[in-house]
């Protein structure tokens, strides 16, 4: 009987390590975030600006995004903070989307723009032959547990 305990306990404490290395990994190996300045100068001169929120649909106290998001022809910046995770991909999309369902429908029509690996404030260049007038949301998505984080809708 009390190996059974043992057993069940130590593998108890396995998965809460796992879980919580998971979580924490990507905030210890994030590099360090563009600073105020170089945030402002990325967003000027955008095309289109929109808000990330907490009040989504799909956002929880895990998966969240708060803050303004800039898009210009060649780089889209976000200046505010995302919960930390691994494995996030900014997609444009082409209509707007609050929760896991609603973008995993539309997923085969969004374009994956790039990874995202800072959590508070980011700057990425928006690759040659993706229009940004062709879509009208951005989407911050979780790509290795399929998790929505944050959307907006910018158009």
């Amino acid at each position: 009987m009390r190996w059974i305990f043992r057993l069940v306990s130590h593998g108890v404490a396995c998965a809460i390590g796992f879980a919580l290395g998971i979580y924490t990994l990507p905030i210890l190996t994030a590099p360090e975030g563009p600073d105020a300045a170089t945030l402002a100068a990325g967003a000027e001169g955008a095309a289109y600006t929109a808000s990330f929120t907490r009040d989504l649909a799909g956002s929880d106290f895990l998966h969240w995004g708060t803050g303004s998001i800039s898009l210009s022809p060649s780089r889209i910046t976000h200046m505010g903070e995302l919960a930390p995770g691994p494995d996030y991909k900014l997609y444009l999309a082409p209509e707007f989307v609050e929760d896991e369902a609603g973008f995993e429908a539309i997923k085969s029509q969004a374009v994956q723009v790039g990874d995202v690996k800072m959590f508070e404030g980011f700057i990425l260049d928006v690759p040659e032959g993706i229009d940004i007038n062709g879509y009208s949301t951005v989407v911050i998505w979780c790509e290795a547990f399929g998790e929505f984080i944050t959307a907006a809708q910018y158009r």
